[in-house]
This record gives C-alpha cells, sequence and structure tokens, in this order.
C-alpha cells in the first residue's frame, strides 16, 4: 500500500535513476506509437481512441475520462474515425437515450495491427525473461495503485488486455 508522500526528503541516486529511465520508456514508447499511427493516417489520440473501442464500446463522456479530455473533443475524433468506417455509434443497451461508440471489424483489425506493430514495446520485453517480466508487470502494478495479481502464474486474463495503451 502507498504512504503518504514526503516532500521534505531529497530522493535517493536509485530513485532519480529509475525515474529517468521511465521518462526514457514513456518517451520512446510515445514515438513509437505516433509513428505506429501515422503509418495508418491516425493521429495518436485517434489511434488511442480506436485502441479503446476496440476492447469494449464506450459511451462518450467514459472515453472522455480516459482519454482526459473533454466531451466535445471525443465527439470530433468519433466524427473522423466514423467517417473512415472505423467507428460507429449506437444506442447503449442498457440506456437509449446514451449513445456509445463501438469499433467496427475494420476498426478492430486496424487497432490490432497497431498494437503487433510496436517495436519498442516488444522487443525488449522479448529479451526479459516471463519472471522477470511478471516482476516488472507487478512493479508498475504497485506504482499505478493496481497491487498485485492473484493469478499465481503471473498471466492475467486470456485476451490482450495488457497489449493496448492507452494508452
Amino acid at each position: 500500500m502507498a504512504t503518504p508522500r514526503d516532500t521534505t526528503r531529497r530522493p535517493d541516486a536509485l530513485t532519480l535513476e529509475v525515474v529517468e529511465l521511465i521518462g526514457e520508456v514513456v518517451a520512446r514508447f510515445h514515438a513509437d506509437y505516433e509513428e505506429a499511427a501515422a503509418e495508418r493516417a491516425l493521429t495518436g489520440a485517434q489511434a488511442k481512441l480506436l485502441s479503446l473501442l476496440s476492447l469494449e464500446p464506450l459511451p462518450m463522456r467514459k472515453l472522455a475520462h480516459k482519454l482526459k479530455c473533454e466531451p466535445s473533443n471525443v465527439t470530433g475524433i468519433v466524427d473522423r474515425l466514423e467517417a473512415r468506417g472505423l467507428v460507429e455509434r449506437r444506442p447503449d443497451p442498457g440506456d437509449r437515450r446514451v449513445k456509445v461508440a463501438a469499433a467496427t471489424e475494420e476498426g478492430r483489425r486496424v487497432a490490432r495491427g497497431l498494437r503487433e506493430s510496436l517495436r519498442f514495446a516488444r522487443e525488449p520485453l522479448a529479451g526479459l525473461s516471463e519472471g522477470e517480466r511478471v516482476a516488472l508487470r507487478d512493479a508498475l502494478r504497485l506504482m499505478v495503485g493496481e497491487g498485485r495479481s492473484s493469478n499465481s502464474s503471473g498471466v492475467r486474463g486470456g485476451g490482450d488486455e495488457g497489449s493496448h495503451a492507452a494508452t
């Protein structure tokens, strides 16, 4: 469990190095992601939204929350993806007054190709053993507040829910 931050102590050298390495990983991942998106004539925001929708249909407000932007921005992104046949709007089965955005079959294919083309994430991780990848995943989960996996095999779920970004 995370403890409140002590801002009076100066971080030790190891902590500073880890912070720098995390920054480098994030920068490389974003550059690779933007390049993969551009190869598919998508902006980074369009690629992120499409990746989210390839996992499940979502209401516009939830998309805005996940993308950390205004709902009106999401509307424009969905409009452009819908014009390309990658996304469609549907009534929410739980509340027909609400519209959800959903990836089309073509949209899911493009999102899958995007995830599979991310070289930066795939290549360095392939050099780690399964135990090292599990330890890294668990440490990252602790950092973002998700805690440790209760799955003793270290493998989460059966799909590729951990392969998107985000992202």
